[in-house]
């Protein structure tokens, strides 16, 4: 079996609602990593045998397959393929673990994985606005009614685990400081891509981070899924705008084309669980690549469980039992934003950079999804 390496991973940085990447196609969008994933590794775009790329919201400008317009968009040959996916927010993270397949497999050699998501320009929900409910009544049926609502579901888990309001505002703004630190210290700058505005102003900066978020200044938001509940904006994922992607080889293309290995992934899986809480499936995604994996805990130097809402890294750290300051150490998407489709891939920039630059040898990462599912990969730093 060959053996899967990234060799580079970028992403822009993460726009706000309506701010400085809302006024980019997210064809573009996609286009500006494409390119710098050339430009840095010097390698020629011929040589990719696909483009695996995640989206939600497939409709309007991000329909007809945005994989392989956004490769054309970038100047790349039109040899090259694209196939545009959706496991909800693990779509890139999910886009990585079927290119490493296909690279173990012997079927690719060179190709990329990554997504897109501009929420701004394509709503939340503008694929479901079309030709009926995505619940059919058998669906329905099974659950009792219930109708899957991501919100819902994080006011379950907290009341499931016995989270308070103070808890959940504290791990938020733990993220919010950690994000805010991470950028002073310009951790992010070697994976973010600067992005171009239409007007000329240069983005390279994520924008959603607000310093001096404090469980005080949090605790004046109003809930708005439960009205005792917990879930609010400030301890819930933002909605952005972005795009990641990682070029993927097999070890033996990576020495041809004389690039640097930076990871191998060492374990990919996925998982479903109970589709109306939905949030929960990172816990058992978790143990079961550590168990196929045959690392402990202790053996994972980072975390990234993506924060959708509070409750559910929270929920994560209770049954998963690791080290809560390996988990997240440069925030998540409660200050970073949640850019969907885009979000598993900049998860996994974010990942191999700090596991590069601390020398971590395991890193593993799990988000959940809608529909109740789980990706978990597990990523082992490669020596040079």
């Amino acid at each position: 079996m060959m053996t899967a390496v990234i060799v580079e991973a970028v992403r822009t940085p993460v726009g706000k609602r309506n701010g400085g990447l809302s006024g980019i196609h997210p064809v573009d969008l996609s286009a500006v990593v494409l390119t710098a994933l050339v430009e840095r590794t010097g390698i020629d775009p011929a040589l990719v045998e696909d483009v695996i790329w995640g989206c939600v919201q497939q409709v309007g400008e991000q329909s007809q397959d945005i994989a392989r317009t956004a490769l054309l968009a970038a100047g790349w040959p039109e040899t090259v393929p694209g196939v545009t996916i959706d496991r909800q927010c693990g779509s890139s993270q999910q886009a990585l673990n079927f290119a490493v397949a296909s690279v173990e497999a012997g079927h690719y050699d060179v190709v990329v994985a990554g997504g897109v998501e501009s929420m701004s320009r394509v709503p939340m929900g503008s694929s479901v606005q079309v030709a009926g409910k995505p619940f059919s009544q058998a669906f329905l049926d099974r659950y009792d009614g219930a109708v899957p609502n991501q919100g819902v579901g994080a006011e379950m888990i907290a009341e499931k685990w016995g989270m308070s309001r103070t808890e959940v505002d504290e791990f938020s703004a733990r993220s919010h400081a950690r994000a805010a630190a991470a950028q002073d210290a310009g951790l992010f700058d070697a994976q973010i891509v600067p992005v171009t505005a239409p007007d000329g102003t240069v983005i390279s900066k994520d924008e959603g981070i607000r310093r001096g978020t404090s469980v005080e200044s949090l605790a004046k938001l109003k809930t708005v899924f439960k009205e005792d509940g917990v879930i609010h904006a400030g301890n819930a994922s933002q909605i952005s705008d972005g795009a990641s992607a990682l070029l993927i080889m097999s070890e033996e293309a990576a020495v041809k084309y004389g690039l640097t290995p930076i990871a191998k992934i060492h374990t990919a899986t996925v998982i479903g669980a109970d589709p109306v809480i939905m949030l929960t499936a990172p816990i058992p995604a978790t143990a079961k690549a550590l168990e196929k994996s045959g690392l402990s805990v202790d053996d994972i130097g980072v975390f990234e469980v993506n924060e959708a809402f509070a409750p559910v890294p929270l929920a994560w750290l209770k049954e998963i039992a690791a080290d809560p300051e390996r988990l997240n150490p440069n925030g998540g998407a409660i200050a970073l934003g949640h850019p969907l489709g885009g979000s598993g891939g900049r998860i996994l920039a974010d990942m191999v950079h700090h596991m590069r630059r601390n020398k971590i040898r395991y890193g593993l990462q799990t988000m959940c999804e809608g529909g109740g599912q789980a990706n978990a990969t597990i990523l082992e730093l490669v020596e040079n």
